[in-house]
């Protein structure tokens, strides 16, 4: 039995096949959804093709957070984007 999920930006996914995506972006008037897998790859998918997908609601994988190379020291993820401004220009 398919699970019907509504298309939610920022919502994470599992397939059956055991992929993890995230909703990238919702777009009603043309139909279409865009997701983003956890190794990055972006696909766009007609309203129609999403409806027959079997998901399960998931939650990110820590390994996808890992995979934006971002260094802690920078800032990282839990950093002030603001603190790396070069305000004296």
């Amino acid at each position: 039995m398919v699970r019907r999920h509504e298309p939610v930006v920022g919502a994470w996914f599992r397939t059956s096949d055991g992929a993890s995506f995230e909703v990238v972006a919702s777009d009603p008037d043309d139909a279409t959804v865009e997701i983003q897998y956890s190794d990055g790859a972006i696909e766009e998918l007609d309203m129609e093709t999403w409806l027959e997908l079997d998901l399960e609601s998931g939650a990110p994988l820590n390994d996808v957070l890992d995979s934006l190379d971002v260094d802690d020291d920078e800032g990282g993820m839990n950093g002030n984007p603001l603190d790396r401004l070069d305000l004296d220009r």
